[in-house]
């Protein structure tokens, strides 16, 4: 088989994966397309959404997706330990032996719902697992299963009993983004959809994990132009200098931003990223690590979040001004 037909049967299988998805989550292609993106990528995602959103029927529809793929969910709580998440060991009067009994963070989709909720030493013990797939449990390090993506929510409503994430925490999300409510055409869908069971019982698995794996490895084969390569590398260096920017982001932040437009452009059927693809994902890859001062943050109140995330990022855009119209063409024609 010739490398074109390899990127054709990867890209047929995004498309179908995507579609599947969607069948349970109505309306939302775009938000659904950028978690895929990530799982693609081999990262993680942080929602904030309000309740009610679908968060957890997007995690359960992309491990059903997937054939033997497995999906736990974690409810965070004040009191939720460590050693609730990564599992410990315990001792076996029969075998007279310690025995180790993994936790739910060893699973392919790992929902974490309001994250914000555990306490801070809770809320480390996934910092090993997001960043370097595996666990160290008791001495012992043991590796996740492959793929490995972990979802995380958190309610932008709720402050009371929450605990924010440290930035080393929110540098380990590839990217961070919102379902939103549905459109009232697809509200009213979900209605009739579940007058006598949910769609999730009908979600049928669409792809292998060995399939996955290829789809993983076909994004790792998508081009992208050194002149792109090099812009992504300027546009979050520039969140580093910017008037009312403590910290900017990190290199993650500039490893994420490339692996996640490679995926995206997979999913969009290209063998090539585009400038436009680093545009549309900059915010959502970037912005949740960005540490903003006490007063950019007041004046954020005033002018409301997304505008002032707007308004960062055309400032990313003036300091790092996209490849001329010339890239496009060039990479118009090699596609």
């Amino acid at each position: 088989m010739t490398q074109a037909a390899d990127f054709d049967q990867a890209c047929e299988l995004a498309t179908r994966f995507l579609d599947n998805v969607e069948t349970v989550v109505h309306g939302k292609r775009e938000e659904v397309k950028l978690v895929l993106a990530a799982l693609i990528a081999g990262g993680h995602v942080l929602l904030e959404d309000v309740p009610g959103t679908a968060k957890t029927v997007l995690a359960r529809a992309i491990a059903g997706s997937v054939e033997g793929a497995t999906t736990t969910r974690i409810q965070c709580t004040p009191d939720l330990q460590p050693t609730d998440v990564t599992g410990l060991s315990v001792f076996d009067q029969k075998e007279r032996e310690f025995e180790f009994r993994p936790g739910p963070i060893f699973a392919n989709v790992v929902l974490v719902d309001e994250i914000n909720r555990a306490m801070p030493k809770t809320q480390s013990a996934l910092l090993e697992a997001m960043a370097e797939q595996q666990v160290t449990a008791d001495g012992t390090t043991r590796a996740m299963p492959n793929p490995f993506l972990l979802l995380a929510t958190e309610n932008p409503i709720e402050q009371e009993g929450t605990f924010p994430l440290p930035e080393a925490q929110l540098d380990r999300f590839f990217l961070k983004t919102a379902l939103g409510y549905p459109g009232e055409d697809d509200e009213v869908l979900i209605l009739e959809e579940q007058v006598s069971h949910h769609p999730l019982t009908r979600l049928t698995s669409v792809l292998t994990l060995a399939e996955l794996d290829e789809l993983q490895l076909a994004a790792t084969r998508v081009y992208i132009d050194p002149v792109l390569r090099r812009w992504i590398v300027r546009l979050v260096r520039s969140t580093r200098t910017l008037e009312g920017v403590e910290v900017g982001a990190s290199v993650r932040g500039s490893l994420a931003l490339e692996r996640v437009s490679r995926a995206w452009a997979l999913l969009e059927g290209r063998a090539y990223v585009t400038p436009t693809d680093v545009e549309l994902l900059f915010l959502s890859v970037v912005g949740h690590r960005i540490v903003f001062t006490p007063s950019f943050v007041a004046e954020s109140r005033e002018l409301g979040w997304a505008a002032a995330m707007d308004s960062l990022r055309e400032r990313c855009f003036e300091q790092a001004p996209r490849p001329g119209d010339d890239l496009d063409e060039t990479l118009a024609v090699a596609g």
